[in-house]
C-alpha cells in the first residue's frame, strides 16, 4: 500500500456525508425497529399453530407465466420488494463516490480497506470451518460478509447518543462499500443460466433511463415503466434482478444542475428510503425470517458446519477484519485516530458491522437454493443478535466516557467562595474563646 501523508483516521466529514448521515439517523431508527417487527413477527407466525398458512402464503404463486414472472411472493419479496432496498444503496453509492467519503482517496481508503477486511476474513472462517468438517459445504462463504446498515444504525442510535459523528460516519460508509462488495458477490457468483440476450435488453434499458435523466427528464409516468422493463429484463437473464436497481440507482446524477436545491440522487433517496426502510426491508423480513425453532432443530443447527460457519464469520470474522485492515491503513500511512477517539470506538463499531441480517439472508438463499434454510436462518439471526449484543456493550460504555468528557467541558468552573479575612485587633478580643 503506498504510503501517504500522515493524518488522522475517522476525523472530518465532507458536508454531503453530514446530510447523509443526519437522513440515515433519522429514519433508519424507525426502519430497523419495524425490521425488527417483521423478523419476530415471522418467528412468531412460523411457531404457531397456524405455520401452515405461513408456508401457504410463502409458496403461493402470483404473476404472468407468458413473461416468466409467476413467482411464488416469497421470490417477489426477495426479488420484488427488496430491489427497492438496493435502489437506495445504488443511490447512496453514487452520492457518496461523487460527494462524500469515497470522493477522494484519502477519505475513501480507510472504509474500503476496512470493508474489504470485513469480508475476507470471515469468507475465509466459513470457507476453513466447512472444507475442514465432513457435512460441510463451502457454498455459503459469501453469507457472513454483508452488514445490514438498517438494523446496525438502529442499534447505533440507541446506545450511541454521545458517540462521535465521524465514528458513525464510519459504520455509515462502511456498510456502504460493504452493500457494493455484496452486490458484486450476488453479481458474479449467483448468476444461474445466464442469457446474454435478456441481459443486453436490461442494460439498454438501463442506458435509456440513464440518458432521459441527463436529458432532465424526470416524468415517472415514463421513467418507472423503463426501471420495470430493466429488472423484468434482468430477472429473465438469470443475474439476479436486485443488480438492475443498483445500476438504476447509479445511472440517477448526484450533483446538483443549475437551479435545483439538491441534486437528483438526493432527492430520490429522501423520497425512497422511507420506502425502503418501512415497507419494503420488513415485509421481506417476514417472509424471510420464518424458521420453527425447537430443541431438535437447535441440536441439529449448531453441528451443522454451515450454522457454526456463519456465526463464527458474523461474530469473530466481520469486527477482526475490519479492525486488523483499519490498523493496517493506520500502520502503513502513518496515520492515527483522531483525538480522543480509541480502538475501542472502532472494535464497538466493528461488532455492530458483524449483524447481517437482509442481505445475509439473502445470498444464504441464493446459495443453497432452500437447502439448509432451517440453520442458515436460525444461525444468521442468532449471530445478528449476538454482535448487536456486544457490540451494544462496547459503545454504551465508550458512550458513558464520552458523555462524561462533554460534561466536564460544557460545565463552567465554579470558583471557590472567598473565606472571611481573619479578625484582629478589638475585633479578635471579642471573639469567644
Amino acid at each position: 500500500m503506498a504510503r501517504t501523508r500522515a493524518g488522522r483516521l475517522f476525523s472530518r466529514l465532507t458536508p454531503s456525508t453530514e446530510r447523509t448521515l443526519s437522513d440515515v439517523l433519522r429514519t433508519e431508527r424507525a426502519g430497523g425497529i419495524l425490521l425488527l417487527l417483521g423478523t419476530i413477527a415471522a418467528l412468531l407466525w412460523a411457531n404457531s399453530p397456524w405455520s401452515g398458512a405461513y408456508d401457504t402464503m410463502q409458496n403461493t404463486v402470483v404473476g404472468p407465466h407468458a413473461l416468466h414472472l409467476d413467482l411464488t411472493l416469497s421470490t417477489w419479496a426477495k426479488d420484488g420488494l427488496l430491489s427497492i432496498f438496493f435502489f437506495v444503496v445504488g443511490l447512496e453509492l453514487k452520492r457518496e463516490i461523487v460527494a462524500g467519503e469515497l470522493r477522494k482517496p484519502a477519505t475513501a481508503i480507510v472504509p474500503i480497506v476496512a470493508a474489504i477486511g470485513g469480508m475476507l476474513v470471515p469468507a475465509t472462517i466459513f470457507f476453513v470451518i466447512n472444507a475442514s468438517q465432513s457435512g460441510g459445504d463451502t457454498a455459503g462463504w459469501a453469507v457472513p460478509v454483508a452488514t445490514d446498515i438498517a438494523f446496525a444504525v438502529a442499534v447505533l442510535s440507541i446506545v450511541g447518543k454521545w458517540l462521535p459523528n465521524a465514528l458513525r460516519a464510519f459504520l455509515l460508509t462502511l456498510a456502504v462499500v460493504d452493500d457494493l462488495l455484496a452486490i458484486i458477490i450476488i453479481a458474479v457468483f449467483f448468476s444461474d443460466g445466464l442469457s446474454f440476450g435478456w441481459l443486453g435488453a436490461s442494460l439498454a434499458c438501463i442506458a435509456l433511463f440513464w440518458f432521459l435523466i441527463k436529458k432532465g427528464m424526470t416524468n415517472a409516468w415514463i421513467l418507472t415503466p423503463l426501471a420495470l422493463l430493466a429488472w423484468g429484463f434482468m430477472h429473465a437473464s438469470g443475474v439476479h434482478a436486485t443488480i438492475a436497481a443498483v445500476a438504476l440507482g447509479l445511472a440517477v446524477p448526484a450533483i446538483k444542475r443549475s437551479g435545483e436545491r439538491q441534486s437528483l440522487a438526493e432527492h430520490w433517496e429522501h423520497w425512497w428510503r422511507p420506502l425502503s426502510a418501512a415497507v419494503a426491508v420488513p415485509i421481506f423480513a417476514l417472509f424471510a425470517a420464518g424458521v420453527t425453532i425447537d430443541a431438535e432443530a437447535l441440536r441439529s443447527a449448531a453441528t451443522d458446519p454451515v450454522a457454526q460457519g456463519i456465526v463464527a464469520g458474523l461474530v469473530i470474522g466481520k469486527p477482526a477484519g475490519i479492525l486488523l485492515f483499519t490498523y493496517l491503513v493506520a500502520t502503513f500511512t502513518r496515520a492515527s485516530l483522531d483525538r480522543g477517539l480509541s480502538w475501542w470506538d472502532v472494535l464497538g463499531m466493528a461488532c455492530l458491522a458483524g449483524i447481517g441480517f437482509t442481505v445475509s439472508l439473502l445470498i444464504g438463499d441464493l446459495a443453497f437454493a432452500g437447502d439448509r434454510a432451517s440453520a442458515v436462518k436460525m444461525s444468521v439471526l442468532g449471530a445478528s443478535l449476538l454482535a448487536a449484543t456486544i457490540g451494544s456493550v462496547l459503545l454504551m460504555w465508550r458512550d458513558r466516557f464520552y458523555r462524561r468528557v462533554y460534561a466536564s467541558r460544557s460545565t463552567p468552573a465554579v470558583e471557590p467562595k472567598l473565606l472571611p479575612a481573619a479578625p484582629s485587633g478589638d475585633a479578635a478580643e471579642k471573639l469567644p474563646a
